[in-house]
Order: C-alpha cells, then sequence, then structure tokens
C-alpha cells in the first residue's frame, strides 16, 4: 500500500486535498493508495471525508512506500516539517492543479503546491516546497527559491529573484526587472496585499502599499 498524507489539515491543506484526489484517483479507486491528513494536534478523526492522524500514528501504518505534501502556509513550520519528513525516509509529492500551465525550461523542485490557474511561463528556476496559490502567475526568467509562498492573485513579472521564505501577499504585482540586474526580494521578505513592487526588497524587510514601501513600527 502507497501510504500518501497532506501535513497540515488548516485551510491550506482542506484547499489542496481535491486535487490530491484527482491525481490519485486511479491508484484510490484500486486499493493500491490511501490518502489521509496528518496533524500534530488533530481536532477529529475524520476532515473533509479523509482520516485525520497524528505523524506518529501514520508512521506505523504498514506501507511500501510513504509520500508526503506539507501544505502549511508558514514556511518556518513547513522547513521544519520537511525535515522531520526527510529524515524519516518519507518521499514528497507535488500538488498540481489539472489546469495548472506550464511553458518552456521550467525547472520545478520537490514538495510544491500549484493551485488553479496558476501559469508559469518560460525560463524558471523554483526552489523546494513552493506554494502558488489560485491566479498567481511566474512571467519569463525568474528564480524562485525554497519555502517561498505566493498568496491568491501574486503577478511575479519577468526577471525577477526571490530568495528562501519570502512571502508575496494577494494580488501584490512585482515589477519586471532587466536582464543581468533582475528586482530582488531578499530572503524572509514580506510583500502585503496588494502592494506594487518597483525595486528590490531587502532581506527580512515587509513592504506595503502603491509603490510599495517599508513598513515603520512607531
Amino acid at each position: 500500500m502507497k501510504r500518501f498524507a497532506i501535513f497540515g489539515a488548516s485551510g491550506c491543506g482542506r484547499g489542496v486535498l481535491p486535487l490530491v484526489r484527482q491525481q490519485l484517483h486511479a491508484d484510490l479507486e484500486a486499493g493500491l493508495a490511501d490518502l489521509v491528513f496528518v496533524d500534530d494536534q488533530p481536532s477529529a478523526h475524520v476532515m473533509n471525508g479523509q482520516r485525520l492522524l497524528t505523524y506518529a500514528q501514520w508512521m506505523a501504518e504498514p506501507a511500501s512506500s510513504r509520500h508526503v505534501n506539507v501544505a502549511i502556509s508558514s514556511s518556518q513550520v513547513r522547513q521544519k516539517l520537511v525535515e522531520r519528513c526527510a529524515a524519516d525516509g518519507v518521499k514528497f509529492f507535488e500538488v498540481r492543479a489539472a489546469n495548472v500551465v506550464q511553458l518552456d525550461d521550467v525547472f520545478l523542485s520537490e514538495g510544491a503546491v500549484l493551485s488553479p490557474f496558476v501559469t508559469l511561463t518560460s525560463n524558471i528556476r523554483i526552489g523546494r516546497h513552493f506554494h502558488a496559490n489560485l491566479y498567481s502567475y511566474v512571467e519569463h526568467d525568474c528564480v524562485i527559491g525554497d519555502f517561498v509562498t505566493f498568496a491568491p492573485g501574486v503577478m511575479c513579472n519577468g526577471n525577477v529573484h526571490i530568495e528562501d521564505h519570502a512571502y508575496i501577499g494577494a494580488g501584490a504585482v512585482i515589477k519586471q526587472g532587466l536582464p543581468g540586474a533582475p528586482l530582488v526580494i531578499g530572503r524572509g521578505a514580506m510583500v502585503g496585499m496588494g502592494a506594487v513592487v518597483t525595486k528590490s526588497v531587502p532581506p527580512g524587510v515587509t513592504v506595503a502599499g502603491n509603490p510599495a514601501r517599508p513598513l515603520i513600527k512607531k
């Protein structure tokens, strides 16, 4: 039995569940695979029609192989859970909606979540465990690091580099960079909902507004 799990039964996990069901439909119907939610603090025994187990419970069930997608919005938590699973020999699988558009020369590392209506155009490199929510797009010649999160409707235009653990808020627009001089969103930076990013954002900085500017705590 192949064991598949969505790690996290909150909104993110429940949102990707139908996509995973669709991907695994043939094996689930044939009894060749099993699909559950895994959560460290399960609130019920069943969630949206699937069993909800602790990680220890899931690991204790006999399996020919184990596969997980970590559907946690917090990139820091996502990384910790990925490291736990990797240490236990669990494999990672990608969640991809049937209507995702992926064009030419796109490299996508393991564990991604590509929600409905996501578009990846050409000459793109994307790191591990990327989350791209509904209607987001990545244009040509972009480089995206590990554990990056796009909320719904992110518009990432060409020649943009987004470093590890950056979070891009819903409806944000990232202006196109230049060949050899990309616009850079630094490691751990946060771009606010609806922000229009016209210049690079330093690591760890939160920006918001149009044009996007650093938020200053008062």
